[in-house]
């Protein structure tokens, strides 16, 4: 049977395929449009994929991330945020999301995902023990526990709240302005504001 496409280009969409939410047919057009596009458009996303994982660390306390020349994510050591206050999310990228509202000057704390033992993550995998740490460490205040609505947030969410137990710290979750199964880094900034100003005890 004759080739269809170089190779080059099955390459490419074989590629894009690992990708969430890329399937075949969204795969084949991000290759056409890079073929049709201007050369120096690929070859930049190329270089940048290529430093990607040569460029980047995690920072050591709060495990955001950061460049890899770096120890500690600007948004721990900035002195005018408040390390008293710690926000708990799931993913590094929610921090965007929290941080486009403008309305939080506290530290965060990414756990690196949820629990969710069919994709083998158990709680083991997560940064709950490092949580537990730096609230004796910097004097925290108070806890925001901001995983999503999911059954696998809630679960998460649930676990802290058991690691924590007898640990003087006000433990608050974003109120449930937040659609289920919506991840933080998808919601608006203005449910995200009113979710963080409605915080509830947890």
């Amino acid at each position: 049977m004759a080739r269809i496409l170089p190779k080059s280009v099955t390459k490419l969409i074989e590629a894009l395929r690992v990708l969430p939410g890329v399937g075949e047919r969204s795969a084949e057009r991000y290759a056409y449009s890079l073929l049709k596009g201007q050369p120096r458009n690929a070859k930049l996303l190329a270089g940048a994929l290529a430093d990607l994982h040569d460029s980047i660390g995690y920072c050591k306390k709060t495990f955001a991330i950061i460049g890899s020349d770096d120890e500690l994510s600007e948004l721990y050591t900035d002195p005018r945020r408040d390390k008293t206050l710690v926000m708990v999310v799931a993913e590094p990228f929610d921090i965007l999301a929290i941080e486009s509202t403008k309305s939080y000057t506290g530290t965060y704390h990414v756990l690196g995902g949820l629990l969710s033992p069919i994709d083998g993550v158990g709680p083991e995998s997560l940064k709950i023990a490092e949580l537990k740490e730096r609230i004796v460490d910097d004097k925290v205040v108070e806890v925001i526990l901001a995983t999503n609505a999911s059954v696998e947030g809630e679960s998460t969410a649930m676990l802290v709240q058991s690691t924590l137990e007898g640990v003087d710290v006000k433990l608050t979750r974003l109120a449930q302005g937040l659609p289920i199964g919506v991840d933080l880094e998808y919601a608006d900034q203005l449910t995200l504001s009113r979710a963080l100003e409605g915080r509830r005890e947890f």
